[in-house]
């Protein structure tokens, strides 16, 4: 067999490749066999035909495609031994005269090299993952409210109050999806609704009817309404004056297994300060991984770069059908054009892909993977989740599913040990 490359593009290779009649030979062989497996010939059981009466009754172009086809799919992987297609080969026969030669160009696009940067010196910084001072005090307020003592009040709502009200939002006169309920119970100033919300609800009374035109703050989580002017429609129905407990031991002795008022604030503040570094270490991997893709040489294939505008054009895609929205609808609106909204998400999937990349060289480099007991225990742990759901039982017998699970936890262990790289 012999093997010639192109670089078509920095991470796109075609291979031109020959077989004489040695490398043909094992494939005809093959070809053969398959065919008189399910051969009928007078005389003989179906599958006991002898190969040398089974040739003489196979037409010469069925041989030839069947010999082709094993010799073909024989020559593939080592003809790309080291090169990494990440896509299936397409395929063009050039020449192919049964039993002599056979000439046939393979295009993929391959795992690029990548060079690594400096991964033991990058310079982003982890956040403290301090606490705000008011952080322990807020939670223990609202602790406090959820064994608030309620009194109806029958006078203009203030600060602190709990509403009952019903309100359905619009968006260019069409109501949005999450925008509407009824009875809905609301904490004036616990910040639940977007700003101008509770603060509008203040000095009304029970039985008032009223809008309150407001806008969503630009960085809003839903993106078809971050930035967009709604009105609100609000039906004030009761106001309950709510009397807080003191806080005080009484309190967290009611708030869980807890002494005293000490033992409790310790307790959230632990909780807290989880969570809070929990939250650093995350944004400092995305952090460290977005210095090294910068500070490594790497190619993002296109075949990987779809993929992930499939992912993100799915999210897209499925946000906007939340809010009731088309994408017409979304770019009519104007907050970016379509073509601002792609340049976007094939910058996002370049970035993935890149990131991805990056991080299983780097597993390579430091010899880091998953065990088997690892992947054993995370799937023990994904089949007790999905235990009453049969389908995704079954896929968790999917020897693709087991390779992702061991990929995911891979690039787990990498982020850590370059967290720790980097922290001493």
């Amino acid at each position: 067999m012999k093997t010639t490359k192109k670089n078509l593009t920095k991470t796109r290779v075609e291979l031109t490749i020959t077989l004489n009649a040695d490398d043909i030979a094992p494939a005809a062989d093959k070809a053969l066999a398959r065919l008189a497996n399910n051969l009928k010939v007078s005389g003989f059981r179906k599958g006991k035909v002898p190969l040398d009466v089974a040739k003489k009754h196979i037409p010469e172009n069925d041989l030839a495609s069947q010999t082709l086809d094993f010799a073909v799919r024989t020559a593939l992987p080592k003809a790309f031994e080291g090169l990494h297609p990440i896509s299936i080969p397409e395929i063009s026969v050039d020449k192919y005269v049964p039993g002599e030669i056979i000439e046939f160009r393979a295009a993929s696009d391959v795992i690029p090299e990548i060079k690594l940067g400096n991964y033991r010196a990058l310079k982003a910084k982890k956040p403290d993952g301090q606490l705000p001072a008011s952080s322990v005090d807020e939670v223990l307020n609202n602790i406090a409210k959820s064994f608030a003592e309620k009194k109806v009040a029958n006078r203009p709502a203030k600060l602190t109050d709990e509403v009952q009200i019903d309100f359905t939002g619009t968006l260019g006169g069409k109501p949005f999806d999450g925008g509407s309920a009824k009875d809905f119970k609301l904490t004036l100033g616990s910040n639940q609704f977007i700003p101008g919300f509770e603060q509008g609800i203040i000095k009304h009374s029970p039985g008032d009817k009223f809008e309150l035109k407001l806008t969503f703050p630009k960085d809003y989580h839903a993106a078809p309404l971050a930035g967009k002017k709604v009105t609100f429609e609000v039906l004030l129905k009761q106001i309950n004056e709510l009397n807080l407990p003191p806080i005080d031991d009484a309190l967290a002795q009611k708030a869980g297994p807890f002494k005293t008022l000490k033992d409790l604030k310790a307790d959230i503040k632990r909780s807290l300060q989880a969570q809070s570094q929990h939250t650093a270490t995350e944004h400092y991997k995305d952090a460290l991984v977005n210095e090294l893709v910068n500070s490594s040489t790497v190619d993002a294939p296109e075949t990987l770069i779809a993929d992930q505008l499939r992912f993100i054009n799915l999210d897209f895609e499925q946000n906007l059908k939340a809010h009731n929205l088309t994408r017409e609808q979304y770019f009519k609106q104007g907050q970016k054009t379509e073509e601002d909204w792609e340049k976007e998400a094939n910058m996002a999937a370049q970035n993935r892909v890149k990131a991805a990349l990056v991080l299983q060289v780097l597993a390579r480099e430091l010899d880091i993977s998953a065990t088997d007991d690892e992947v054993s225990a995370k799937l023990a742990e994904l089949r007790d989740v999905y235990k009453k759901d049969e389908t995704a039982s079954k896929n968790l017998a999917d020897p693709r599913v087991h390779a992702d699970i061991k990929n995911r936890i891979t690039i787990e262990k990498t982020l850590d040990e370059l967290v720790k790289i980097n922290s001493k």
